[in-house]
């Protein structure tokens, strides 16, 4: 949660990092601020909403230097306000910006009000402000003040830090927060995420756990958790600063889903030699590591969970192997029995999930045979502390609501069972087979687009409606689960999703003519059951919107909308399934007025627990 972006530079900084904000937007968007130093001493701006209204703020306000710090927020301690909003200033001589939380805040502001400090706001991020400025009376430099206040911290976070006595240095610190340091000829800058800094220049460092920073337009310095001077390997990204782009489409979200078809096949390539599974694409020691596997344990949140679930059934029934999928938030804080020759599976977009993170440093310490992260961002922590990565390429995923991601990851997990399935004896010839009906995804999604008009009318009537049931059996119902997500996540619609055949153990309950019953029913061994499931929607009056094979023998009626994709074999029909409900999700979203890439109270990359 939030973006962080700050630069040294021998120019005027305040440009840059307003485009870094904007890029970093998605993180959080309750609030925006800047600060700057220059030959005046400490210049801020801040703006209640998201960086257009800082950006129209700074516009009348003049604020400019050639150091300086940015933040945009999703809120945590203190409501939305221009007062809570970052950064956070101590005696008009120190700035900061903050993500993360400080857990021991509360502490630590009796301590400082005890010497003295005046507090203006309610976040935990003041409290570091002025514990920095604290420590700076009694540290030779701004470093060491940083360093000494972070010991004293309890929780994540990711820090930068100027002062109008060292005008041309920013320090920097993090734990448990992402931040990365990117390298340019005479100006350097940091940032939450290497989105925000592309467009300046590709090579960045990753600062690891515990360093502290100092960063000028000439110079980067570091010093370990240990207080040892280090030095950081230099990387260069292999993102495109044209994708941050929404090119032609409206939203982010709209181009993403419509990105699909493309970013599949940009998975595959790598992941596919001589119509096998290429299985050193997930790094050397992967042989080794899952000749051995008997069981597969996998942690997720939100959308991947979804796509956990999905693959769960993939395993099962291809591998032979148990898989266990559980939430990430959930998985620490019970006592987890761990069988041998299992695999832990994590899975995230951003690689930055605070949850997921936290898992997979508990599983570490377990006695799994290997970790595997399924990921979207290869500079991220998730894929620097992994055994073992499968990359999904499908490029950097600016909306909110997960949409290109979640697909790709279920690629890669059909992919990691087909390579599974090889070592528990499946045969060169059946491998071939189910690789190519994987190679047909991208053609089907491509397909699964003509329904778009169609999505779109249907869309405009389910907008009326205050609740949606979403139906699915067997792999459909995480889809119908992922469907319900996107739609309450964009359109603030309550909606929920059952595995069918449990609709008459409760929730019909709530079906009448008032509540639309959203079904996945695609030509498979238990379509016969879905159609059973679906006779008691009818039968109780409820409106229903099938999503069906021309196969599946549905037709459209008054009380009932049949919209008919592309036939797909078992593999990528959760593939197939998904998109027309990511584009049900987002027209509903369009017609209720909501905002679709940015909804109210959430951000992407949830980096706190």
């Amino acid at each position: 949660m939030c973006g962080l972006v700050a630069a040294a530079s021998q120019r005027d900084v305040v440009p840059s990092l307003i485009e870094g904000l904007k890029r970093l937007e998605y993180r959080g968007y309750d609030s925006a601020g800047v600060a700057v130093v220059n030959e005046n001493g400490l210049k801020m701006a801040r703006a209640l909403g998201n960086v257009s209204h800082l950006s129209e703020r700074l516009a009348t306000q003049r604020v400019a230097g050639h150091t300086g710090i940015g933040h945009t927020r999703w809120a945590t301690h203190g409501e939305p306000s221009v007062v809570n909003a970052h950064p956070h200033i101590s005696s008009d001589e120190i700035a900061l910006v903050h993500n993360g939380i400080v857990e021991n805040f509360e502490t630590l502001r009796e301590e400082l009000v005890a010497e003295g400090y005046e507090f203006r706001s309610e976040t935990d991020t003041e409290v570091v402000a002025h514990l920095v400025h604290a420590c700076s009376k009694r540290c030779d430099t701004l470093l060491d003040a940083v360093y000494q206040a972070a010991q004293r911290l309890d929780g994540t976070y990711a820090i930068a830090v100027v002062s109008k006595f060292h005008p041309d240095k920013i320090i920097a610190t993090r734990r448990g927060s992402p931040l990365l340091i990117g390298v340019a000829d005479k100006e350097n800058y940091l940032a939450s995420d290497i989105a925000a800094i592309l467009p300046l220049t590709p090579y960045y460092i990753t600062l690891e756990e515990g360093d502290v920073a100092e960063v000028g337009a000439d110079s980067v310095n570091i010093v370990d958790a240990n207080g040892d001077v280090v030095v950081r390997e230099m990387r260069q990204s292999r993102q495109s600063a044209l994708e941050l782009n929404k090119g032609l489409y409206e939203h982010y979200m709209q181009k993403e889903i419509f990105e699909q078809n493309v970013v599949l096949e940009r998975t595959l390539v790598p992941a596919l030699k001589d119509g096998m599974v290429n299985e050193d694409v997930l790094g050397e020691n992967a042989r080794d590591i899952l000749s051995d596997i008997e069981h597969v344990h996998i942690v997720a949140c939100g959308t991947s969970y979804h796509a956990g679930m999905v693959a769960s059934y993939t395993l099962e029934s291809l591998c032979g192997v148990s898989c266990k999928v559980e939430l990430a938030s959930e998985y620490r804080y019970r006592r987890a029995v761990v069988n041998p020759n299992t695999l832990f599976v994590t899975l995230s977009q951003s690689g930055e999930t605070a949850d997921t993170l936290a898992a997979l440093r508990f599983a570490k310490r377990s006695l799994y045979r290997g970790t595997l992260a399924i990921c979207n961002v290869p500079e991220s922590s998730l894929v620097r502390e992994s055994d073992m990565v499968f990359m999904t390429q499908a490029g950097p995923e600016i909306g909110v609501a997960s949409t290109k991601a979640f697909t790709t990851q279920l690629m890669n997990l059909s992919l990691l069972a087909i390579l599974l399935a090889r070592y528990r004896g499946l045969s060169r010839r059946r491998e071939q087979g189910l690789v190519d009906v994987l190679r047909r995804a991208p053609e089907q999604v491509q397909r699964a687009y003509s329904l778009d008009n169609e999505i779109r009318e249907v869309a405009e009537h389910l907008a009326e409606s205050q609740y949606t049931l979403f139906l699915g059996r067997g792999q459909m119902y995480p889809i119908a689960k992922e469907g319900a997500l996107k739609l309450k996540e964009i359109s603030y619609i309550y909606s929920e999703a059952y595995a069918a055949g449990e609709l008459k153990h409760g929730p019909l309950a709530l079906v009448d003519e008032q509540v639309p019953v959203v079904a996945l029913a695609p030509f498979n061994p238990l379509l016969a059951k879905v159609k059973s499931n679906l006779a008691e929607v009818r039968a109780r009056g409820g409106k229903l919107l099938v999503f069906a094979d021309k196969d599946s023998g549905f037709r459209n009626s008054s009380r009932e909308t049949v919209l008919t994709l592309p036939k797909s074999g078992g593999l990528i029909s959760p593939i197939v399934y998904t998109v027309p409900l990511q584009l049900l999700a987002y027209y509903t979203a369009l017609y209720r007025g909501t905002n679709v890439d940015q909804p109210r109270n959430l951000a992407k990359s949830v980096t706190v627990e």
